[in-house]
């Protein structure tokens, strides 16, 4: 009996092999839990109180969330969110599209050419900014390069013209966003059943008919993630307006993360800050729910 019962004990060896993955897990988890959930709440708190430079708890209720919505630049960087964030989006999805179904084709020097599209995505934000800042700068760039070739009528200044420089960052955003959405689409292209798409020739519908009604309907999970992805993106857009305008001319290309990090630590005004943070942050989830609800409520009835 008693050689049974020590048999029966869990060894040390067994012990560390159940606990090893918890103690690798541990430090990423709290990481996790105090670096972001814990942040979230911090800040869902300090934009109901009237902190300034430094936190403070002096509970003020909803007037950080009032001053916001009387603020001007506000406004301004949600408009230019919707600007941006809408042709951002749209723009990256259709050019995205289109140079999937192109290289679906198995074109000659696919890969290289596929490389090219997705090399921008491997820069970062910060790199993609300057770049495009320089390019579209009236004194340093193609404006300057076009005027000394001869074309004295040419003007590329949006960089700096207040009704036009948003549309500079879709533009820098655009480069660098497309070719992923290229890549995504062309991977669930490179799924569809071939023997669809050969019926569908057999009983004489076009090329543009079988993608248009045929395959681009059935790649509707890897549309809404493309969307996800790219919603995000525009939402939480800060260094690709830093680098490449900071934000100018004034404050005409402003988006909410700029203004966010402006009041809350050039401002000294981290209430207000808080405040527009957390309406970011509930603008992702606006995005987010849905499709999360979209998702798992198709795999419960899968």
């Amino acid at each position: 009996m008693s050689s049974v019962a020590v048999f029966s004990k869990a060894s040390p060896l067994d012990a560390l092999q159940r606990w090893l993955p918890k103690l690798v897990l541990a430090p990423s988890m709290v990481i996790v839990l105090v670096g972001f959930y814990g942040y979230i709440i911090w800040t869902f708190i300090l934009s109901f109180t009237n902190s300034s430079f430094m936190p403070s708890y002096k509970w003020v209720g909803l007037q950080q969330y009032l001053r916001l919505m009387d603020n001007d630049r506000w406004w301004v960087a949600s408009k230019n969110l919707a600007v941006f964030g809408g042709m951002f989006i749209a723009i990256s999805l259709v050019l995205g599209v289109f140079l999937a179904v192109l290289l679906d084709q198995r074109i000659r020097k696919e890969g290289f050419i596929r490389t090219v599209y997705l090399y921008p995505m491997a820069l970062s934000m910060i790199v993609t900014g300057t770049a495009w800042k320089w390019l579209l700068n009236p004194g340093l760039g193609l404006d300057k390069m076009l005027r000394d070739w001869g074309w004295e009528g040419f003007r590329l200044d949006w960089l700096v013209d207040q009704d036009r420089v948003v549309y500079c960052l879709v533009i820098a955003a655009v480069w660098q966003a497309s070719g992923f959405v290229m890549a995504m689409f062309l991977a669930g292209l490179r799924g569809v059943d071939q023997s669809i798409i050969r019926a569908a020739q057999v009983d004489g519908a076009s090329l543009p008919t079988i993608y248009l009604k045929i395959v681009l309907p059935s790649l509707r999970p890897v549309f809404f993630s493309a969307f996800m992805i790219l919603a995000h993106i525009a939402i939480k857009s800060f260094d690709l307006v830093a680098a490449m305008t900071a934000g100018g001319p004034g404050y005409s290309s402003d988006l909410p993360a700029m203004f966010m990090y402006s009041f809350t630590f050039s401002r000294g005004q981290m209430g207000i800050g808080s405040a527009s943070a957390m309406l970011m942050l509930g603008a992702v989830l606006t995005i987010l729910v849905p499709y999360l609800y979209s998702e798992l409520r198709g795999k419960r009835h899968d």
